[in-house]
């Protein structure tokens, strides 16, 4: 892949169960046994001892990728305190990388223990738990920078620390917080 970025993963998340189920409530449950310093990432499976990993119906949504930029604009701009990146629920937490622009893509996380290859798809929209988990506004003010659902490509390990993005496409890190929209094709 053509351009290199180093970033750094601030995140991690593998839960064998679903944390935020039904409509919110007025406590986020309990999470601690889902944050890890490692993940191991099987090709065409996903990450294991996540809840999704080898299920068909998430083959395109097996790792989910979150830039740690939007929570702490959309904090800033909401008047609030940086609440934890982990209660978005995403896999991994990237510091560094203009993520929404790796929808469709292919990119590739390497912390030096095998480069783990994704293909970006579709967005991470937020759910409305995120108001009660992270603060009033954020399921609103994060669609179009809740990150991206992605298929595992290739088998690796990701560690928090310091990493190297590998990218087909120029990202640009300084827009890493900014709201992205699906542009609509055109006929």
């Amino acid at each position: 892949m053509r351009y290199r970025y180093d970033v750094e993963i601030v995140g991690l998340l593998a839960s064998p169960e679903h944390r935020y189920d039904g409509r919110p409530g007025n406590l986020v449950p309990p999470q601690d046994d889902d944050r890890r310093t490692e993940l191991t990432v099987r090709g065409g499976v996903g990450i294991v001892g996540d809840r999704y990993s080898g299920r068909p119906a998430h083959r395109d949504a097996q790792v989910t990728v979150l830039g740690v930029e939007g929570i702490e604009s959309l904090a800033a701009e909401l008047g609030l305190p940086v609440p934890d990146p982990l209660l978005a629920r995403r896999n991994v937490v990237l510091r560094g990388a203009e993520v929404e622009a790796l929808r469709g893509e292919e990119f590739s996380l390497d912390c030096g223990q095998g480069e783990v290859q994704l293909r970006g798809g579709r967005p991470a929209n937020p759910c409305a738990w995120l108001d009660v988990a992270l603060g009033p506004g954020f399921h609103r003010g994060l669609r179009g920078r809740a990150g991206i659902r992605c298929a595992a490509l290739t088998d690796g390990v990701l560690r928090l620390g310091p990493a190297v993005l590998r990218s087909a496409v120029p990202l640009d890190a300084t827009r890493a917080g900014e709201v992205h929209r699906l542009q609509p094709t055109r006929r």
